[in-house]
């Protein structure tokens, strides 16, 4: 079985609250050069980490009741017999070593070699529509594969913020997720939002001022999308 059929089949069984330690051992005993050639490019590497987070956020606070902040910095994913933690996952390999409080514009200096060799190549802003932290204003979780992962990813952005994005024509505002504030880099800074906003939504923004919605961290978790 392929990485990113591990990493698919680990997050079905934390969905279905099926034993998932096959999954976590097979995972752990892959070789790291394996991992490397399969993970070979970025539909691969994304597919994969994606899926790897939102499964280990599910785990680390259903099954290990780990809490905020600790589950986000704690090394506690066995890949390869090293560890990662969801930051190293999230920072480090799918947004290519972004400084965590950065909105994206810096890297971290602090990034070891074994992340710097996993990670993407180009950061693709769609991975904050599909990643999921456990709050009421994530995005669902999907089942991201590396086959359809384009579509995926596609189809993840067009129904976040189709539910996210408010136009207030009266006031000439727009009211949109909280993610573009924080990853403001990551989509190309305000011009880019605009941007995504047309290609997604086909909403025309010149003369709108964006307005970024507070964000709920009401706990929220199995929020499993329908689509896939």
């Amino acid at each position: 079985m392929s990485v990113n059929k591990i990493s698919e089949q680990l997050l079905l069984a934390v969905k279905t609250n099926q034993s998932h330690d096959d999954f976590l051992s097979q995972l752990e005993k892959y070789s790291l050069d394996q991992l490397e050639k399969e993970l070979n490019n970025d539909e691969a590497k994304k597919a994969f980490w994606i899926n790897i987070y939102n499964a280990f956020f599910q785990i680390f606070r259903k099954f290990n009741q780990i809490d905020k902040p600790e589950i986000y910095k704690e090394k506690l994913i066995n890949i390869a017999s090293e560890k990662f933690s969801l930051d190293d996952v999230e920072h480090g390999i799918l947004r290519k070593y972004r400084y965590k409080y950065s909105l994206g514009f810096l890297p971290n200096i602090f990034t070891k070699k074994l992340i710097k060799r996993l990670a993407v190549d180009d950061i693709d802003y769609r991975i904050h529509f599909a990643l999921n932290c456990g709050a009421k204003s994530c995005p669902p979780i999907a089942f991201y594969s590396l086959e359809k992962i384009e579509a995926q990813l596609q189809m993840a952005t067009l129904s976040f913020l189709e539910g996210e994005t408010d136009i207030l024509e009266e006031k000439k505002e727009i009211h949109v997720t909280q993610l573009f504030k924080w990853f403001l880099a990551d989509f190309g800074g305000k011009s880019g939002i605009r941007e995504i906003l047309n290609e997604h939504l086909r909403i025309e923004s010149k003369g709108y001022e964006l307005i970024f919605k507070p964000y709920s961290w009401e706990e929220d978790l199995e929020n499993y999308s329908d689509d896939f």
